[in-house]
């Protein structure tokens, strides 16, 4: 596998800022993609003076592995098979990790990781087609980086069928610890830290490297979120004179789940990494100050509002504009997160592959449900599609092109009951057939949860008046019940849950604060 040479002038360009050595360690290997690991190796290592591949001749490799090292010492990151497609990125990130380069992880959680106990192995189950992978390998990279003792192996699982199969794993990423499963399927760094935490343990005599308490200090503007609503809102209040900080745990939100993007007028096709990068590109080039990897606990509502953070941290604000989002809904059925990862899955583009062949169920007949049954059924033996209703809910063209296809069906007036397995895998849905009344059963291998979004609202419920789904109510100029704070997005009563609307409405918020603000003076 030889990278091309305008990707190799890239990684020039982007190595450039190395300063000391990193080693790529290969070990011995007969398999026969080693030739391919060894060729990507060396173009990599030509980029920069600073980059050694060197071979280990003391052991060998049933598959093509490597790992790095750092000032002479392992840094626990090591790749068992080839690091291309999605995790190519994650290569990259991972030398300029090493040399302290690139974004690294902020003290806050530097300090959690390195209470972790010691001595721990995490292993990642990837395919180099997810794209729900590469954030939480570069997440455990990260950690193994700061923490001292602590091996991430990132595993791609075509190399390894067998451990696969006895694993259980129907899905990616999949993380392994003492040979079971704690995690599948897309994580936030901040939820992925927790559950290393309750698997692994703490050491709670450690001491952080600076008080759990900090004052982060006080803005005219707060944002909470990161994704469109939330970065619009941002500039707009920067660019008014105000100060500034956004608070979310990544800046491009749920848009990072999005594959194609074909709808954000005058961009004709984009995908939602890139526009997450584009976002934060935009934010960055702002004094605004941002606090990632950070959840709000609270927020006090006097004039000057008091933001308490999940971390221990605090802030104030005059005016603060929530843009917190949605994420996607589950079932919340018996089985469900029994099954996670082992049948139950929340990402067709990532998971569909584990199932070629096989038969599935899809839940929800709205648009992402449609969509997810249509790109299934290339895969699949056959989908089924679930709907609560009487009728589909997605696009007639979206609906029409699911009818044409030969290997899919569909159940309308369908309520899930239940996700039956043998323990390891699914291998049964429950429903009712709320037309007739009863009760039925149907074999598959694998379902497919799209029913919608949940707005992330939860830590607001006693703050703001919220309507019967959760949503933030808010008025034309994006007002909430409470003065001062606005709210915008997909979190919001605002009908048409779409990029290009939330970019509008936290724009419209942001000035909305702004011409408060503005009377509130004069005013005074």
């Amino acid at each position: 596998m030889s990278l091309d040479s305008s990707l190799k002038e890239q990684l020039t360009s982007v190595f450039a800022a190395l300063d000391k050595p990193v080693e790529l360690v290969y070990e011995n290997s007969a398999h026969e993609d080693q030739k391919d690991l060894i060729d990507m190796l060396q173009d990599v290592a030509s980029t920069s003076s600073q980059i050694v591949l060197r071979k280990n001749d003391t052991g060998t490799s049933p598959m093509p592995q490597f790992h790095i090292n750092y000032e002479g010492k392992h840094t626990g990151i090591i790749f068992k098979g080839i690091p291309g497609g999605h995790e190519f990125t994650s290569l990259i990130l991972a030398i300029l990790n090493t040399n302290r380069k690139g974004k690294l992880l902020d003290s806050v959680i530097v300090d959690r990781v390195k209470r972790l106990n010691k001595n721990i192995t995490v292993q990642s189950y990837i395919s180099l087609t997810c794209e729900n992978c590469p954030e939480v390998v570069q997440a455990l990279n990260q950690m193994a980086l700061v923490h001292g003792s602590m091996k991430h192996e990132i595993i791609d699982g075509g190399y390894v069928q067998d451990d696969i199969q006895k694993l259980g794993i129907q899905g990616v990423p999949s993380l392994v610890a003492d040979s079971k499963m704690f995690h599948s399927g897309r994580i936030s760094l901040l939820d992925l830290l927790a559950k290393l935490e309750k698997t692994f343990g703490v050491d709670e005599n450690a001491a952080p490297s600076e008080p759990v308490n900090k004052n982060l200090g006080h803005f005219d503007v707060l944002v909470i979120g990161g994704g469109p609503a939330g970065a619009s809102a941002a500039i707009y209040s920067v660019r008014k004179g105000l100060s500034t900080a956004m608070i979310t745990e990544k800046i491009g939100g749920q848009v990072q789940e999005t594959k194609g993007i074909e709808n954000l007028i005058s961009v004709t096709y984009t995908e939602g990494p890139q526009l997450a990068a584009q976002l934060n590109q935009h934010v960055a080039s702002y004094p605004i100050r941002v606090f990632e990897n950070r959840r709000v606990k609270k927020v006090h509502t006097d004039k000057v509002k008091a933001i308490e953070l999940e971390s221990g941290e605090h802030l104030t604000a005059d005016s603060i504009i929530v843009t917190t989002g949605a994420k996607w809904r589950e079932l919340g059925v018996e089985g469900e997160k029994d099954y996670l990862g082992r049948g139950v899955a929340y990402c067709p583009h990532c998971d569909g592959p584990f199932y070629k062949g096989k038969k599935v169920a899809v839940i929800g007949g709205g648009n992402s449900g449609v969509e997810a049954a249509i790109d299934l059924a290339g895969i699949v033996r056959e989908v089924v599609v679930f709907e609560y209703n009487d009728t589909l809910k997605a696009d007639q063209i979206l609906v029409d092109k699911l009818k044409s296809l030969p290997n899919c069906s569909i159940i309308t007036n369908a309520r899930t009951e239940k996700v039956l397995g043998d323990g390891n895998k699914v291998q049964q849905i429950e429903y009712t057939d709320r037309s007739l009344n009863t009760t039925e059963k149907m074999d598959l291998d694998g379902i497919f949860v799209q029913i919608g979004l949940v707005p992330n609202s939860q830590f607001l419920k006693d703050t703001v008046n919220l309507s019967k789904f959760g949503e933030i109510i808010v008025d034309e100029k994006g007002r909430t019940s409470i003065q001062g704070i606005y709210a915008a997005g997909d979190v919001t009563t605002t009908p048409y849950k779409q990029i290009v609307i939330a970019m509008g409405e936290g724009a419209k918020a942001a000035l909305a604060a702004f011409e408060d603000r503005i009377y509130s003076n004069a005013q005074h």
